[in-house]
Protein backbone atom coordinates (compact mmCIF):
# COMPACT_ATOMS: atom_id res chain seq x y z
CA UNK A 1 0.00 0.00 0.00
CA UNK A 2 1.65 3.40 -0.88
CA UNK A 3 1.93 6.04 1.84
CA UNK A 4 -0.64 8.09 0.36
CA UNK A 5 -3.44 5.18 0.34
CA UNK A 6 -2.78 3.97 3.42
CA UNK A 7 -3.12 8.18 4.87
CA UNK A 8 -6.36 7.79 2.80
CA UNK A 9 -7.88 4.62 4.60
CA UNK A 10 -6.73 6.17 7.98
CA UNK A 11 -8.64 9.28 6.80
CA UNK A 12 -11.83 7.19 6.04
CA UNK A 13 -11.39 5.19 9.52
CA UNK A 14 -11.59 8.22 11.25
CA UNK A 15 -14.06 9.85 9.38
CA UNK A 16 -16.33 6.76 10.31
CA UNK A 17 -15.67 7.29 13.81
CA UNK A 18 -16.67 10.08 13.95
CA UNK A 19 -19.98 10.21 12.22
CA UNK A 20 -21.21 7.13 13.93
CA UNK A 21 -20.33 9.05 17.24
CA UNK A 22 -21.66 12.31 16.49
CA UNK A 23 -24.98 10.40 15.27
CA UNK A 24 -24.72 8.95 18.85
CA UNK A 25 -24.63 11.77 20.69
CA UNK A 26 -27.13 14.01 18.62
CA UNK A 27 -29.80 11.35 19.15
CA UNK A 28 -29.40 11.10 22.11
CA UNK A 29 -28.20 7.45 22.59
CA UNK A 30 -25.61 8.78 25.08
CA UNK A 31 -26.64 10.87 27.11
CA UNK A 32 -25.12 14.38 28.20
CA UNK A 33 -22.36 13.81 30.87
CA UNK A 34 -21.85 10.39 29.84
CA UNK A 35 -18.39 9.17 29.85
CA UNK A 36 -16.50 8.20 26.33
CA UNK A 37 -13.64 5.49 27.10
CA UNK A 38 -11.05 5.82 24.21
CA UNK A 39 -9.91 2.42 24.80
CA UNK A 40 -13.86 1.17 24.87
CA UNK A 41 -14.74 2.78 21.65
CA UNK A 42 -11.51 1.58 20.46
CA UNK A 43 -12.38 -2.04 20.26
CA UNK A 44 -15.74 -1.48 19.60
CA UNK A 45 -15.02 0.23 16.50
CA UNK A 46 -12.25 -2.13 15.58
CA UNK A 47 -9.32 0.46 15.56
CA UNK A 48 -6.82 1.65 17.17
CA UNK A 49 -7.28 4.46 19.77
CA UNK A 50 -5.57 7.41 17.74
CA UNK A 51 -8.46 7.57 15.21
CA UNK A 52 -10.62 7.48 18.40
CA UNK A 53 -8.38 9.91 19.59
CA UNK A 54 -8.63 12.26 16.87
CA UNK A 55 -12.63 11.97 16.82
CA UNK A 56 -12.50 13.18 20.18
CA UNK A 57 -10.64 16.75 18.85
CA UNK A 58 -13.23 17.12 16.32
CA UNK A 59 -16.11 16.23 18.20
CA UNK A 60 -14.65 18.78 21.16
CA UNK A 61 -14.82 21.66 18.15
CA UNK A 62 -18.19 20.64 17.08
CA UNK A 63 -19.28 21.21 20.90
CA UNK A 64 -20.31 17.82 21.53
CA UNK A 65 -17.91 16.45 24.21
CA UNK A 66 -15.75 18.03 26.33
CA UNK A 67 -11.98 17.00 26.92
CA UNK A 68 -10.64 17.40 29.96
CA UNK A 69 -6.90 16.66 30.61
CA UNK A 70 -5.91 13.95 33.18
CA UNK A 71 -10.17 13.04 33.46
CA UNK A 72 -11.50 12.04 30.73
CA UNK A 73 -14.32 12.85 27.50
CA UNK A 74 -18.00 13.46 28.27
CA UNK A 75 -20.87 14.23 26.18
CA UNK A 76 -21.28 17.84 26.58
CA UNK A 77 -23.91 18.71 29.10
CA UNK A 78 -25.30 22.25 27.67
CA UNK A 79 -26.44 24.90 30.41
CA UNK A 80 -29.53 26.42 30.12
CA UNK A 81 -27.86 29.88 29.14
CA UNK A 82 -26.12 28.19 26.07
CA UNK A 83 -29.58 26.45 25.29
CA UNK A 84 -30.86 29.52 25.18
CA UNK A 85 -28.35 31.39 22.86
CA UNK A 86 -28.04 28.28 20.77
CA UNK A 87 -32.00 28.64 20.05
CA UNK A 88 -31.52 32.44 19.90
CA UNK A 89 -28.98 31.70 16.87
CA UNK A 90 -31.44 29.18 15.15
CA UNK A 91 -34.36 31.77 15.47
CA UNK A 92 -32.28 33.70 13.03
CA UNK A 93 -31.10 31.80 10.70
CA UNK A 94 -34.93 29.58 10.46
CA UNK A 95 -36.24 33.15 10.29
CA UNK A 96 -33.96 34.21 7.67
CA UNK A 97 -34.78 30.86 5.75
CA UNK A 98 -38.27 31.61 5.48
CA UNK A 99 -37.77 34.53 4.17
CA UNK A 100 -35.59 33.09 1.52
CA UNK A 101 -37.36 30.41 0.68
CA UNK A 102 -40.47 32.92 0.19
CA UNK A 103 -38.52 35.03 -2.54
CA UNK A 104 -37.87 31.78 -4.58
CA UNK A 105 -41.37 31.25 -5.57
CA UNK A 106 -42.76 27.55 -7.02
CA UNK A 107 -39.86 25.32 -6.11
CA UNK A 108 -39.70 21.38 -5.01
CA UNK A 109 -39.39 22.02 -1.42
CA UNK A 110 -42.96 23.56 -1.37
CA UNK A 111 -44.28 20.44 -2.69
CA UNK A 112 -42.71 18.38 0.42
CA UNK A 113 -43.25 20.76 2.71
CA UNK A 114 -47.17 20.05 2.21
CA UNK A 115 -46.58 16.27 2.09
CA UNK A 116 -45.11 16.60 5.47
CA UNK A 117 -47.38 19.08 6.70
CA UNK A 118 -49.86 16.06 5.60
CA UNK A 119 -48.03 13.58 8.18
CA UNK A 120 -47.73 15.82 10.61
CA UNK A 121 -51.91 16.13 10.94
CA UNK A 122 -51.91 12.66 10.98
CA UNK A 123 -49.55 11.84 13.74
CA UNK A 124 -50.75 14.58 16.13
CA UNK A 125 -54.14 13.23 15.32
CA UNK A 126 -52.72 9.85 16.50
CA UNK A 127 -51.12 11.35 19.28
CA UNK A 128 -47.45 9.95 17.97
CA UNK A 129 -45.17 12.16 19.40
CA UNK A 130 -42.03 10.08 18.15
CA UNK A 131 -43.15 9.99 14.40
CA UNK A 132 -44.26 13.77 14.93
CA UNK A 133 -40.86 14.59 16.44
CA UNK A 134 -39.25 13.66 13.09
CA UNK A 135 -41.58 15.11 11.01
CA UNK A 136 -40.18 18.93 12.98
CA UNK A 137 -36.52 18.00 12.26
CA UNK A 138 -37.80 17.42 8.75
CA UNK A 139 -39.67 20.56 8.43
CA UNK A 140 -36.88 22.67 9.52
CA UNK A 141 -34.45 20.66 6.96
CA UNK A 142 -36.79 21.36 4.13
CA UNK A 143 -36.80 25.16 5.65
CA UNK A 144 -33.28 25.15 5.00
CA UNK A 145 -32.78 23.31 2.46
CA UNK A 146 -35.06 25.33 0.50
CA UNK A 147 -33.62 28.77 1.06
CA UNK A 148 -30.75 27.59 -1.35
CA UNK A 149 -27.89 29.12 0.53
CA UNK A 150 -25.23 27.15 1.17
CA UNK A 151 -23.37 29.17 3.94
CA UNK A 152 -26.88 29.47 6.15
CA UNK A 153 -27.04 25.45 5.73
CA UNK A 154 -23.60 25.60 6.85
CA UNK A 155 -24.03 27.33 10.16
CA UNK A 156 -27.26 25.61 10.43
CA UNK A 157 -25.89 21.94 10.44
CA UNK A 158 -23.11 22.46 12.79
CA UNK A 159 -25.73 24.79 15.35
CA UNK A 160 -27.97 22.29 14.97
CA UNK A 161 -25.58 19.45 15.95
CA UNK A 162 -24.26 21.52 19.05
CA UNK A 163 -27.66 21.37 20.27
CA UNK A 164 -28.64 17.75 19.36
CA UNK A 165 -32.11 18.59 18.38
CA UNK A 166 -33.59 15.78 18.08
CA UNK A 167 -33.41 14.78 21.82
CA UNK A 168 -34.25 18.49 22.57
CA UNK A 169 -37.68 18.33 20.36
CA UNK A 170 -38.94 15.76 22.43
CA UNK A 171 -38.74 17.49 25.48
CA UNK A 172 -40.44 20.43 24.17
CA UNK A 173 -43.11 18.35 22.65
CA UNK A 174 -44.17 16.46 25.91
CA UNK A 175 -45.65 19.76 26.97
CA UNK A 176 -49.17 19.35 27.06
CA UNK A 177 -51.09 20.90 23.87
CA UNK A 178 -47.35 21.80 22.33
CA UNK A 179 -47.76 19.10 19.01
CA UNK A 180 -51.01 20.50 18.10
CA UNK A 181 -50.05 24.21 18.37
CA UNK A 182 -46.60 23.50 16.54
CA UNK A 183 -48.11 21.67 13.74
CA UNK A 184 -50.71 24.89 13.25
CA UNK A 185 -47.24 27.16 13.32
CA UNK A 186 -45.75 24.93 10.64
CA UNK A 187 -48.94 25.36 8.21
CA UNK A 188 -48.81 29.49 9.11
CA UNK A 189 -45.23 29.52 8.07
CA UNK A 190 -46.09 27.04 4.86
CA UNK A 191 -49.21 29.48 3.98
CA UNK A 192 -46.86 32.41 4.07
CA UNK A 193 -44.04 31.26 2.11
CA UNK A 194 -46.33 30.11 -0.63
CA UNK A 195 -48.16 33.85 -0.90
CA UNK A 196 -44.46 35.00 -1.15
CA UNK A 197 -45.20 36.97 2.02
CA UNK A 198 -40.98 37.08 3.35
CA UNK A 199 -41.33 39.68 5.91
CA UNK A 200 -44.24 37.61 7.75
CA UNK A 201 -42.98 34.28 7.02
CA UNK A 202 -39.61 35.23 8.79
CA UNK A 203 -41.62 36.91 11.51
CA UNK A 204 -43.69 34.02 11.77
CA UNK A 205 -40.97 31.44 11.88
CA UNK A 206 -39.04 33.55 14.34
CA UNK A 207 -42.07 33.44 16.79
CA UNK A 208 -42.38 29.42 16.27
CA UNK A 209 -38.56 28.99 17.72
CA UNK A 210 -39.37 30.91 20.87
CA UNK A 211 -42.33 29.26 21.51
CA UNK A 212 -40.02 25.72 20.83
CA UNK A 213 -37.58 27.37 23.06
CA UNK A 214 -39.92 28.45 26.23
CA UNK A 215 -41.63 24.84 25.98
CA UNK A 216 -38.51 22.98 25.68
CA UNK A 217 -37.10 25.17 29.22
CA UNK A 218 -40.60 24.21 30.71
CA UNK A 219 -39.81 20.71 30.15
CA UNK A 220 -36.30 20.99 31.62
CA UNK A 221 -35.56 20.22 35.20
CA UNK A 222 -34.77 22.68 37.40
CA UNK A 223 -30.74 23.12 37.89
CA UNK A 224 -29.82 21.02 40.86
CA UNK A 225 -32.29 18.78 40.79
CA UNK A 226 -31.76 16.47 38.55
CA UNK A 227 -29.93 16.47 35.16
CA UNK A 228 -30.02 19.24 32.70
CA UNK A 229 -31.40 17.74 29.95
CA UNK A 230 -33.88 14.79 29.36
CA UNK A 231 -32.96 12.40 26.74
CA UNK A 232 -36.44 11.17 26.69
CA UNK A 233 -38.62 13.57 26.21
CA UNK A 234 -39.01 16.79 24.05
Amino acid sequence: MTEEAGGSTTMSIQAKVIAEMRARIISGEVDPGAPLSELALADEFGVSRTPVREAFKQLQTEGLVEIRPRVGTFVTTPSRREITELFEMKELLEGAAARLLAQRGRVPEIDRLRRNLEEADAAVARDDREHYAELVGEFHDLLITGADNSKLEAHYKTLMNQLAYPRLVKTSLDQPGRPLQSDREHHLVLELIVQKDGDSAEQVMREHVRASRRALMAGLPVPGRGPLTDPTGA
